[in-house]
């Protein structure tokens, strides 16, 4: 999967989606310290551990750059910057269940505005999955030639060892 390159400086307001998901009952906000547990079982249980541990990264910066959605006092999903490489937007995640209802976009706009108070002009997105979702919400274009980036030589899932992405 290709990287993407967004440019921060031409990125929608957030303030209209983030006010109809609370409006709906669900919050986006910045992640606490506090949080880091539930965030970490969180993503292992829906993803990967490997993104459950990208996500933990996050939270070793000051400000936290993770961003989750919040419903009943759960969290429902999640994205993180920097948590890999500068100015790297990912991984990021909705529960299957609440998918559809616009989660998605609202933190990947948040996590993407935050990349832009700290000074970037652009952001990248690793080895994007769903390149058109991307394309549309912030105008993301790939970036020729860069899959797979910086993800190679990869530790193997426990079970699969000797076997690198």
């Amino acid at each position: 999967m290709p990287d993407l390159l967004v440019p921060l400086y031409r990125l929608p307001a957030t303030d209209e989606k983030l006010a109809a998901l609370r409006e709906s009952g669900i919050v986006v906000r910045r992640a606490y310290p506090f949080d880091l547990s539930r965030v970490r079982r969180f993503v292992a249980r829906h993803f990967t551990e490997g993104w459950a541990d990208e996500a933990e990264a996050a939270f070793a910066r000051l400000p936290i750059t993770c961003w989750i959605a919040v419903s009943e006092k759960r969290v429902i999903g999640f994205a993180c910057v920097e948590s890999t490489a500068k100015a790297f937007f990912g991984p990021t995640g909705v529960d299957p269940a609440e998918r559809g209802k616009g989660i998605g976009a609202a933190l990947l706009l948040a996590s993407l505005h935050d990349l832009r108070s700290q000074g970037y002009a652009y952001g990248i997105i690793g080895s994007a999955g769903p390149v058109a979702f991307y394309e549309k919400a912030v105008g993301a274009t790939v970036i020729p030639d860069s899959s797979p980036g910086i993800y190679v030589d990869l530790l193997a899932a426990d079970g699969e060892e000797g076997r690198l992405r």
